[in-house]
């Protein structure tokens, strides 16, 4: 284990791999608040996959578009469970299959199968751009959807005269127990995480919808205080139209994204030389002489408003603008109290005799 995330929440809305994800972030220190924002429902069972399936064996595909790992893979399954897999799988292997990323090219050929193209940016869009250029009209074009309908890539490839056969191997559905989602709103709109993870495009309008009202608070939160850190540029999308700066890694990968955020989060510390001690300020936490000292939010609050214009005296008027609502001066001594005795450093938070507190700073 590492410190290199110490200090530090993150939020995970991930539900398939949160667990792995989690792990990989509590293992650089980390405190993960788990808050799936969507759920996969398979269709194993469902006559629209069926219909999908006997339509591209009665109309065998020219070009098969496959989006995801888990939905190629539940497609042949839920085929082998019809007695169509054979079938299905000798039609596949007559067409020109594209995929978008590592992990459906990983599930094609674990299939047996054989790709032919997959892009760079693991981007549907370059997957149309690159079928247009090779020319789809009069074409079959079976579309394996990953999670809900793409109609703005399905119209992009019949106006240009393909026919489109569109696969929904599963769906999103809300949560199981929404509380969790809701909770994260909260921290969010709260500043009391420091980042939230994406690994899925519908996750994020999941969670701007589980806000409802809340939903400027959180796009405001994400604009300038909590990071989001999305696993690749498609999961990112939706969060740019709502101009969200996005951390996203290169390549799109779970521990690709776990770097970069260990990366970048660190880069946002706070440093102070307050009283001959070296004070910094990551996350819900404070590090003192490169010793940790977790904080309460309402300390942390105090702290940070503190640390944001070191030496100069805050008054309890501008403190208590810092604490929630409903607090009072009271409530100011008692973070400044508790901020002191976390600390367990004397002098590191001055009193100015009728005026406030300050970071004296060297």
């Amino acid at each position: 284990m590492s410190d290199e995330l110490a200090g530090y929440t993150i939020g995970v809305t991930a539900d398939r791999r949160r667990d792995e994800l989690a792990a990989l972030l509590e293992r650089r220190g980390a405190r993960v608040v788990l808050a799936p924002a969507l759920r996969i429902v398979p269709l194993a069972d469902d006559s629209e996959l069926r219909a999908a399936t006997r339509a591209c064996l009665d109309n065998p595909p020219d070009v098969v578009m496959a989006n995801t790992g888990i939905g190629m893979r539940g497609w042949l399954e839920a085929a082998e469970g019809w007695g169509l897999a054979e079938p299905l799988r000798s039609v596949l292997s007559e067409a020109y299959i594209v995929a978008r990323g590592p992990k459906a090219r990983g599930a094609i050929r674990a299939a047996g199968l054989h790709d032919e193209w997959s892009p760079l940016s693991e981007s549907c869009d370059e997957v149309i751009d690159h079928l247009c250029r090779r020319g789809v009209s009069g074409r079959v074009i079976a579309m394996q959807l990953h999670g809900e309908r793409q109609p703005e890539c399905t119209s992009a490839l019949e106006d240009a005269g393909a026919t489109v056969i569109e696969v929904p191997v599963y769906r999103w559905a809300p949560p199981t127990d929404p509380a969790p989602l809701h909770r994260l709103v909260d921290l969010i709109t709260g500043r009391l995480v420091d980042a939230v993870t994406f690994t899925s495009a519908p996750a994020a309008g999941a969670l701007l919808r589980a806000a409802g009202n809340s939903g400027d608070a959180v796009l405001e939160a994400l604009r300038a205080d909590v990071m989001a850190a999305c696993v690749g540029p498609v999961t990112a999308a939706p969060l740019r139209r709502h101009g969200v700066p996005v951390l996203a890694p290169t390549r799109a990968r779970l521990g690709a994204l776990v770097r970069t955020i260990v990366d970048e989060l660190p880069r946002r510390a706070v440093h102070v030389k307050v009283a001959d001690h070296l004070l910094t300020l990551r996350g819900h936490a404070a590090v003192l002489d490169g010793e940790l000292r977790p904080l309460a939010p309402a300390p942390m609050a105090v702290l940070r408003a503190l640390a944001a214009t070191p030496g100069r005296v805050l008054s309890r008027a501008d403190l208590l603008r810092t604490l929630p609502r409903g607090a009072d001066e009271h409530a100011v001594e008692m973070a400044v109290a508790r901020l002191r005795a976390a600390l367990r450093t004397p002098g590191v938070v001055q009193t100015v005799v009728k005026r406030g507190y300050r970071l004296p700073v060297d």
